[in-house]
C-alpha cells in the first residue's frame, strides 16, 4: 500500500500551488484520496520529471483500482471463507439474519458476499470509510487471513 509520503516523495516538491492546494504534500494526500489527479499537477508533466512521473503512475496503479473507501479485493488471493462478510458491523447491522451469521445475503444493503468462493464488494458506499464522517473500520482487512483484502 502506499503512502503519502512515497507520493510526496515523486512530486516536484516545487510548492507551486499549481493544483490548487498550498503544498506538495497536500497534493499527496490529495491523490491518495482520489480528489485529485496526477495530471493537476501540471509541472510533474515537465520532461526533466519524467522518471518521477512514470513512478507515481506505478505507484499509483493499485489506488485507481480501489472502491470510494479506498478498498482493493485482491480475487486472486481470496479463496471465499467468509470471514470478512460476517465481521462487517455494516453487513451484520443491515443483514442480521443472512450475512452476520454466515449465510447468504438476505439484504441488498450488505457491503461484502462471497461469490462463486469470492469476495464481491457490492455497496462501498455503505462502508463505514465512506462519506465525510468516515471511520478507519478495518475489521474486513482484519479478518482475512489471506489478506486478499486491502485499503489503500
Amino acid at each position: 500500500m502506499v503512502s503519502a509520503m512515497e507520493i510526496y516523495q515523486l512530486t516536484p516538491k516545487l510548492n507551486c500551488k499549481k493544483c490548487g492546494l498550498p503544498t506538495c504534500m497536500a497534493f499527496a494526500v490529495a491523490l491518495l484520496a482520489r480528489e485529485k489527479q496526477i495530471e493537476d499537477c501540471t509541472p510533474l508533466l515537465e520532461p526533466k520529471y519524467e522518471a518521477k512521473l512514470k513512478k507515481l503512475r506505478e505507484v499509483m496503479a493499485p489506488v485507481a483500482g480501489a472502491t470510494e473507501t479506498g478498498l482493493i479485493i485482491h480475487e486472486d488471493r481470496c479463496y471465499g471463507c467468509g470471514n470478512c462478510v460476517v465481521a462487517c458491523p455494516v453487513n451484520v447491522a443491515n443483514d442480521p439474519k443472512g450475512s452476520a451469521i454466515g449465510l447468504g445475503p438476505k439484504s441488498d444493503k450488505v457491503i461484502l458476499i462471497v461469490e462463486d468462493g469470492v469476495v464481491k464488494c457490492l455497496n462501498p458506499k455503505e462502508c463505514r470509510r465512506f462519506g465525510p464522517n468516515r471511520i478507519l473500520c478495518n475489521l474486513c482487512t482484519a479478518t482475512c487471513p489471506s489478506k486478499a483484502i486491502e485499503f489503500v
